[in-house]
């Protein structure tokens, strides 16, 4: 059956992370007109079940007696232009070493994610860190809304006093609601199903130079967000430079 090949091609193509909607998607993008029920019957007739291997890892430590700044964006995660709102938030994976911890800061009008770093621990300064190559890639003007969850890694003062410095209004999450931040969730789960959960990781570096080729080789320059009109973040901001 010509779709079944099809089917079986993206699926080995993907790592075997592609679930049925995705598959239906990327067959519909490819010209083939499918059912997404038909998709979903011939993927489970064939044994074709999306792997997710999840292993939990608590990243937010908000008992700490740090000031809570207000939640400014409330779930509204439109912006009209790059660099007017960012969302950070922090990750992890598991290799045969341990845990290595990933923090991004993504650009919520592109998804395009401008500042990230990682460490074995835990720690408040690598979370800066990233903060730090987003200011440096993207020199922000005074205004910018910086997102977070109420984390002692956001909430630290050396974090906070390094937003102000270049006059970013800070706004933080609601206690215990996963929502306020979830496009940076999102992120974490695509990367997670589309790199993480598919490869038992050797070694720290390993993973550590596996994630830096995904954000800048793939992620942000060639993966397409049916959000963005199927574009990439960054020619979403090319697009929206050209615009303007």
């Amino acid at each position: 059956m010509v779709y079944l090949a099809h089917i079986r091609t993206a699926f080995a193509l993907s790592n075997g992370t592609h679930s049925s909607p995705r598959m239906h998607r990327d067959l519909v993008d490819d010209g083939h007109e499918i059912g997404r029920h038909r998709t979903a019957r011939l993927m489970r007739e064939n044994q074709l079940i999306a792997r997710q291997k999840r292993r939990f890892k608590r990243t937010t430590d908000s008992e700490h007696a740090w000031p809570i700044a207000p939640n400014l964006v409330a779930q509204d995660f439109t912006a009209d232009g790059p660099d007017r709102k960012w969302g950070a938030d922090i990750s992890y994976i598991w290799t045969t070493e341990g845990w290595l911890y990933l923090a991004i800061v993504l650009d919520l009008f592109s998804r395009c994610v401008v500042g990230c770093a990682t460490s074995d621990r835990l720690k408040r300064d690598f979370a800066l860190e990233a903060l730090r190559r987003a200011l440096v890639a993207r020199n922000p003007a005074p205004g910018l809304v910086h997102h977070s969850d109420r984390g002692s890694q956001y909430c630290s003062v050396d974090y906070q006093a390094l937003l102000r410095r270049h006059g970013i209004l800070i706004a933080m999450s609601g206690r215990g609601n996963c929502y306020d931040n979830s496009m940076v969730e999102a992120f974490f789960k695509t990367i997670k199903s589309e790199l993480i959960w598919p490869v038992a990781w050797q070694s720290r570096q390993q993973a550590e130079n596996a994630v830096a080729r995904y954000i800048n080789g793939l992620y942000n320059p060639v993966r397409q967000h049916s959000s963005l009109g199927f574009q990439s973040p960054i020619a979403f901001e090319r697009m929206a430079r050209e615009v303007s």
